[in-house]
């Protein structure tokens, strides 16, 4: 995007574009309503407050910048058509706000896209054209198709419409609560989190805006600290949706003017978010959704906004998404439960003599740990016994102090064991 482009858009009007994307999505878009978190709050000994952006329609908050986007459209241009390039939330962003607007949708997306996804997509009655082997390639295309044929491109983030559409987002949060002092927001190309410091540092500038990233997509913490847009040599994160190698550049100029502060949260604490919301909320959050409540953890130790603010602190994270497949929530539940203790694997060599399983699965019984498999195997012992076994066994546990118990308890007992994980 070109300078003067930028500065046209940072002149504007914000409350009353704010305001109009509100009116426009009104009727079309969930207001989501707040979540008390109890257990969060007892975890971070502040008052935490969920907004549940995981539950709004297409599963996530990207309808809303679409649908304002699609929605400021002149008629001509909607009978033209609209397009654009997204591998996930995006792409049923759009396509449902066109089919609401009666435009024809045609969404990119890279030939490795899942075809749960695709499917979702066209569900909503948009064109798919699988082209390219990565985002980045089926980007460049989708803007060769807008140039080449005249219809109009609907940027997943660096876009002033979309951008507005997200903040909608922070005008519910301070109307549903209004002693909130912090808004956390996940950020990947900046278009949630800098709507969201537009209408707060407009509305109400007290809050503080503080942005959340993996520690593997540095991106946003580089350029914030060079204090111009910085693309990341490499991203790495299960939190895809906001993998994102180069912010945008108006993203970056509203968000230099406006947020506050930036914390980087661990893949961890994210995976532990995932299970948390689970277990407790009954919810379901996809990775890049659970990032602001990943990022709850390092507030009080790695945002001096946060530490240097007085009084009581009124925390809403946002739930950007919960669009998450099931095999990659079985994967992310496993990593959490391990992270947590509540799964733990240990291998132990022993004779090959009759007793012996039994003798361990009696004291596993006793320690009240729950066996999830067990694998006997002559061929993986090592040589410690001239007829060994390696016996692996996997069980739930209730943390660790749990599993310091059990692994004391059978090397106390003569067995030789290692945890595995």
């Amino acid at each position: 995007m070109q300078s003067d482009e930028i500065e046209a858009f940072l002149s504007r009007n914000h409350v009353e574009d704010l305001n109009q994307a509100a009116q426009r999505l009104s009727g079309t878009v969930r207001h989501t309503d707040i979540i008390p978190s109890q257990i969060l709050s007892e975890m971070t000994g502040f008052s935490i407050k969920l907004k549940p952006e995981n539950l709004q329609r297409t599963g996530s908050f990207k309808i809303r910048g679409a649908y304002n986007k699609i929605a400021s459209l002149p008629q001509d241009q909607l009978d033209k058509g609209i397009i654009t390039a997204s591998a996930g939330n995006h792409a049923q962003g759009v396509a449902y706000a066109a089919r609401e607007r009666g435009a024809k949708a045609t969404i990119v997306m890279p030939q490795i896209t899942p075809p749960l996804k695709v499917d979702a997509t066209r569900a909503y009655g948009a064109d798919v054209v699988l082209e390219g082997n990565v985002f980045d390639e089926s980007f460049a295309y989708a803007v060769r198709q807008s140039d080449e044929n005249d219809i109009t491109f609907v940027h997943p983030f660096d876009d002033y419409d979309v951008i507005c559409g997200q903040g909608t987002i922070a005008l519910e949060i301070l109307h549903d609560v209004p002693d909130v002092t912090d808004i956390v927001v996940p950020m990947g190309g900046g278009g949630l989190a800098a709507g969201i410091a537009m209408a707060v540092k407009n509305f109400k500038p007290d809050v503080h805006v503080i942005g959340a990233t993996p520690e593997g997509s540095p991106a946003w913490h580089d350029s914030l600290a060079a204090g111009h847009v910085v693309e990341a040599t490499n991203v790495n994160t299960s939190a895809e949706g906001v993998a994102v190698k180069r912010p945008g550049d108006l993203t970056f100029s509203l968000l230099n003017q406006y947020i506050d502060d930036l914390v980087l949260v661990s893949e961890r604490d994210i995976s532990e978010m995932i299970l948390l919301m689970l277990e407790k909320h009954k919810l379901v959050v996809e990775a890049a959704g659970a990032v602001s409540l990943a990022a709850l953890n390092q507030l009080s130790k790695n945002s001096q906004v946060f530490q240097s603010a007085p009084g009581k602190h009124v925390i809403v994270p946002i739930l950007s998404g919960g669009n998450i497949d099931t095999v990659t929530i079985g994967a992310v539940i496993q990593r959490g439960m391990i992270s947590r203790g509540r799964i733990m694997q240990f291998g132990v060599e022993l004779p090959d003599i009759p007793g012996q399983l039994a003798a361990i699965a009696n004291l596993l019984a006793t320690l009240r740990a729950n066996v999830i498999e067990l694998n006997h195997d002559q061929f993986k012992a090592s040589g410690h016994y001239r007829n060994g076994v390696l016996l692996e066994v996997t069980v739930e546990t209730n943390g660790p102090d749990h599993i310091a118990l059990i692994l004391d308890t059978l090397r106390t007992k003569g067995f030789r064991v290692r945890q595995e994980y």
